[in-house]
């Protein structure tokens, strides 16, 4: 096991185990607000993952009492220029695309809070679980400030008029009625979250890596095609795909009844 800490003042916190590496949010007094250091220092360590292929799936989670409450308000209040806004919008659009181009399937851990771009985060990643009594909002509109960059994402992960509920109302949603609208995948008892996490993704990095680099990509290309483009598109991914070594040695170890031995190849 390898941890490293990233950035000069700890913002972000890496640790891998095994083929996981677990990313965590590191400002616990202010629960975990994204500022622009701290999106940059995600931003920097999302681009080294993606160039390693030692790790197959990376969490991501919150340290103190909740998991995310957006964008730091008291920092962008701080520098109330254009310049300022627009990077720090730039450098927020920058890092959830870089979540969704990753070569590695992403889980978030939410537990606490996930509130505007906190609740982005959750639902730009891949997967998500959350600690029951986990509260998620895209509450803007209750401050004059509508949260349209969460709603790229929000858009995309739940039906027009759950996300317009929650765009509209800015109300809290319970992790019970997150998993109802497909906000996230599960809810766990707190004490379960750590395990069920692990779990989770200790289950997915145990496929091959190519495998999941080659599925995740497709899933978001065919995602914005028409039905007969994604068709054809996913018809030679999967001709592509039952090249691999990793197809072949799969393949082969379910009629022989064995483990397979990936080479991610």
């Amino acid at each position: 096991m390898t941890k490293s800490e990233i950035s000069k003042e700890n913002l972000l916190l890496r640790e891998d185990r095994n083929a996981v590496a677990y990313l965590t949010l590191n400002r616990p007094e202010a629960y975990n607000a994204l500022s622009i250091d701290l999106m940059e220092a995600i931003l920097f360590e999302l681009d080294a993952l993606d160039r390693n292929p030692e790790i197959a799936v990376v969490v991501i989670q919150g340290s103190g009492k909740g998991f995310c409450a957006g964008h730091d308000l008291k920092e962008m209040k701080a520098t109330p220029t254009v310049e300022f806004r627009k990077k720090t919008f730039k450098t927020c659009s920058r890092m959830m695309q870089a979540i969704v181009n990753l070569r590695q399937p992403v889980i978030v851990k939410a537990h606490g809070i996930a509130t505007a771009a906190g609740c982005q985060l959750v639902a730009t990643a891949d997967l998500a679980i959350a600690a029951s009594d986990t509260r998620f909002a895209t509450p803007g509109v209750n401050i004059g400030l509508f949260c349209s960059t969460p709603m790229v994402a929000l858009s995309r992960a739940v039906s027009k008029k759950h996300a317009m509920e929650m765009l509209l109302t800015g109300d809290m949603v319970n992790a019970e009625r997150a998993v109802e609208i497909g906000l996230i995948n599960q809810h766990v008892m707190t004490d379960d979250l750590d395990p069920a996490t692990i779990d989770l993704a200790e289950k997915i990095a145990s496929k091959s890596p190519l495998v999941l680099k080659t599925g995740k990509e497709a899933f978001y290309k065919q995602d914005d095609m028409n039905l007969t483009d994604a068709y054809d598109y996913c018809a030679q991914v999967m001709v592509e795909n039952m090249s691999f070594k990793d197809a072949d040695e799969g393949i082969q170890a379910f009629i022989e009844k064995r483990p397979p031995i990936w080479t991610g190849q």
